[in-house]
C-alpha cells in the first residue's frame, strides 16, 4: 500500500481530484450554493428519520415524546432548507457572520488588554479582521456566500495546480534517479 500511495501517478490523482472542484465551483458558483442547500436539507430530513426510528425504539414515553419532537424539528428544517435553498445558504452565512464576529471580539480582548502579549500587533490585526469579516458577512449574507464559494474555488484551483507540478516534478525527479516512474513504489 506504501508502495502504491508513493507513486507519482496518486499525486496526479489528488491533482483532478482538487482542480476539478474548483474548476466547477467558479464556473457555477449559484450552483455550487443550491447543491450545497439540498445536501443540507437531505441530511436533515434524514437525520430526522432516524431520529423518529430510535424514538419509538425507547422504553420510556417521555423520552420518546421528546426524541419525536427533536425529529419533527429535523424535518421541518430539511423541508424548509428544500424548498428555499437561498435562504439555507443565507442563514449559515448569518451563523459564519455571528462567528467570525465573536471570534474577533474575543480575541480583540486580550490583544489590547496583555502588554506582554507575544506578537501583539498581529494577533491585534487577526481580532479586527474577524470583526469586519464578521460585520460585512452580516451585513450581505447571500453575496458573501459567493464570494466565499468563489474563494473556495480559486483555492481548490490553485491547490490543484500546485499539486499537478508537484506530480510532474515528482515524476521527473523518477527518471532523473532511473527508477520507472510509471512503477508504483518505484521512490523508495
Amino acid at each position: 500500500m506504501t508502495a502504491i500511495a508513493r507513486s507519482w501517478t496518486w499525486i496526479l490523482g489528488a491533482a483532478i481530484v482538487t482542480l476539478v472542484p474548483g474548476v466547477l465551483i467558479l464556473v457555477w458558483p449559484d450552483e455550487t450554493l443550491h447543491v450545497l442547500a439540498v445536501l443540507i436539507g437531505l441530511y436533515l430530513l434524514l437525520t430526522g428519520a432516524i431520529r423518529c426510528v430510535t424514538a419509538f425504539a425507547r422504553e420510556d414515553h417521555g423520552d420518546r415524546l421528546a426524541g419525536l419532537l427533536v425529529a419533527v424539528l429535523y424535518v421541518l428544517a430539511g423541508v424548509l432548507c428544500l424548498r428555499n435553498p437561498l435562504q439555507t445558504i443565507t442563514a449559515l452565512s448569518l451563523i459564519v457572520g455571528l462567528l467570525w464576529l465573536a471570534s474577533g471580539l474575543l480575541t480583540l480582548y486580550p490583544a489590547i488588554a496583555a502588554k506582554d502579549l507575544p506578537h501583539r500587533w498581529v494577533v491585534l490585526g487577526a481580532a479586527l479582521l474577524g470583526i469586519v469579516a464578521g460585520i460585512v458577512v452580516l451585513a450581505l449574507p447571500a453575496e458573501s456566500a459567493r464570494a466565499l464559494t468563489r474563494l473556495l474555488g480559486l483555492w481548490l484551483v490553485l491547490l490543484g495546480l500546485a499539486e499537478l507540478v508537484t506530480a510532474f516534478a515528482w515524476r521527473a525527479a523518477l527518471r532523473r534517479s532511473g527508477m520507472p516512474p510509471d512503477v508504483p513504489g518505484s521512490a523508495d
